[in-house]
């Protein structure tokens, strides 16, 4: 098992950290959760990365994690509800050397699940009975090359041309030693402010990720171990299966896959994805004065949908369309979600600290409108979608 070259191996901490996430306070370095660890010598951050790179391998990992998500704003979820994905919640993660893991978050309002094969990530949230599921991307094998301080540099100068890095601060994180850095866009990061990654100086796997809003001193998403052990993970452990009538959301249809999601190769482009949906298609080139980038073929629960993305980086616009069913939906963890007109459909508006999600149907599909931008630029861009 790899550290911090392995994609797989950040899985756990990106979902939900980057940015779903992606994927996610304040002074990391110095947030001692447990006791007995001493911070490690100072280090510049390509030497720190490049020790994390070389640490020898561990057979697995089971540790008692803590999600914080201070998102929503005040009044948005009613006593006593919300899911533990809205809400915060504590729960456990085990990640197996071959990739494979899952990460449970429990609370009194219901729990939350994810988990992947290596190939796929599922998400499932107990408060909606919905399970996200998306295929991971392929992973470089580079195994056989070794890496080096000339690598690392080259890694590092090519982020610093759109990222402000910070070095590498040591401190102790879930009672071991570990180092943290943290970026922030120099360009459109949308709202997105600042993120944090703190990981173990001695092992190089990640312990702590933070994101941060602009202006905000304190993280809005944060997935942090409390605790960590290493060793191998029975496979029993990573084994997951969604509730029998859970409704399941496909954010990438491909031909050809089987039961399971893998194989298959993803439909693209406004064309060959609207020859495969039962309704219009609302992809215009230009969306709230963004150009469009992308449109993929994607599965709400047994109908086609489709995913449109408007812009590049952190300041995109994605678009979800689907066919309106009759069943009701609910509203994720007992959202209570202000209503907004758009061009007479009646909607909902979710806006946070991070980001904007506009929810309405109208002429019988729905429409989903997201990014990292605030309420104004979501608005315009669902009242453009004709």
């Amino acid at each position: 098992m790899r550290r911090l070259r392995t994609f797989r191996l950040a899985h756990p901490w990106a979902l939900l950290a980057a940015a779903f996430a992606l994927l996610a306070g304040a002074g990391i370095a110095q947030a001692a959760l447990g006791g007995g660890a001493a911070a490690p010598p100072a280090k510049p951050l390509d030497r720190a990365a490049l020790a994390a790179l070389r640490a020898p391998d561990v057979a697995g990992i089971t540790a008692r994690i803590r999600f914080t998500n201070n998102l929503l704003p005040s009044g948005s979820l009613p006593n006593g509800s919300g899911s533990p994905v809205l809400s915060g919640a504590t729960g456990r993660l085990w990640l197996r050397a071959d990739g494979r893991f899952r990460l449970e978050l429990q609370s009194d309002a219901g729990d939350a699940q994810v988990t992947s094969d290596g190939e796929r990530l599922s998400l499932y949230d107990s408060g909606s009975n919905t399970v996200y599921r998306a295929t991971l991307p392929e992973e470089r094998r580079t195994d056989h090359e070794a890496p080096t301080l000339a690598g690392v540099q080259e890694a590092l100068t090519a982020l610093a041309r759109t990222w402000t890095v910070s070095g590498a601060q040591p401190g102790t994180t879930a009672g071991r030693p570990s180092y943290t850095v943290r970026i922030s866009p120099k360009d459109d990061g949308g709202l997105l402010g600042a993120a944090e990654l703190a990981w173990d100086a001695e092992h190089g796997v990640p312990l702590r990720a933070a994101v941060y809003a602009q202006g905000q001193p304190d993280p809005v998403l944060a997935l942090e171990a409390t605790s960590i052990d290493f060793g191998a993970v029975p496979e029993s452990a990573v084994a997951a299966t969604a509730p029998a009538g859970a409704r399941v959301v496909d954010v990438d249809a491909k031909e050809g896959r089987d039961a399971h999601g893998r194989g298959g190769k993803s439909v693209r482009g406004a064309a060959a994805v609207q020859r495969r949906l039962d309704f219009e298609l609302a992809a215009p080139e230009r969306l709230a004065g963004l150009a469009r980038t992308d449109v993929r073929l994607a599965r709400d629960g047994d109908r086609p949908a489709a995913v449109t993305r408007y812009g590049e980086g952190l300041g995109s616009i994605f678009v979800l369309q689907s066919k309106a069913g009759r069943e009701e939906r609910k509203q994720p963890g007992g959202l209570r979600l202000p209503e907004i007109n758009i061009d007479g459909a009646t909607g909902t508006e979710l806006a946070t600290a991070l980001g904007t999600l506009v929810t309405f149907e109208r002429d019988g599909v729905r429409y989903v409108v997201a990014g990292l931008v605030p309420p104004l630029s979501a608005e315009n861009a669902a009242r453009g979608l004709r």
